[in-house]
């Protein structure tokens, strides 16, 4: 039996935060959800994700310094993080990728289907 992806979602919007993870978990993923950059960083150390899905715009510490804090520490063992924003500005993309996500993606221009598609295509691959 394949093993079981684990997600580790951070969304600090309660609709699309369950909306998602309703939709990964109908996929067959275990999803962590996280609403604020510190409950994140708590969170990845215990569930020691297979991908990241990750909001810029939160509470207590943005997406953009999890992902520095991420980058600077080796202890965190680097799972693949997937950006999911309403920042759309090619210097917040730009930032995103240079922090180290595989992709970003901006809210109002990607579908939860087109998104689940993009998680489901690259944890296969991986």
């Amino acid at each position: 039996m394949a093993e079981i992806k684990r997600i580790l979602l951070v969304e600090d919007e309660p609709l699309l935060g369950n909306l998602l993870k309703q939709r990964l978990e109908k996929e067959g993923f275990e999803i962590v959800l996280a609403r604020d950059g510190e409950e994140a960083l708590a969170k990845l150390r215990e569930s020691k994700p297979d991908l990241i899905l990750l909001d810029i715009i939160l509470p207590k510490i943005s997406g953009f310094e999890l992902l520095e804090t991420l980058q600077a520490d080796p202890q965190f063992e680097r799972a693949p993080v997937i950006v999911i924003s309403n920042l759309g500005q090619e210097s917040d993309v730009a930032r995103g990728q240079a922090l180290g996500a595989i992709q970003y993606f901006v809210k109002a221009k990607v579908s939860i289907e087109e998104l689940v598609e993009h998680v489901k295509t690259f944890l296969r691959g991986h």
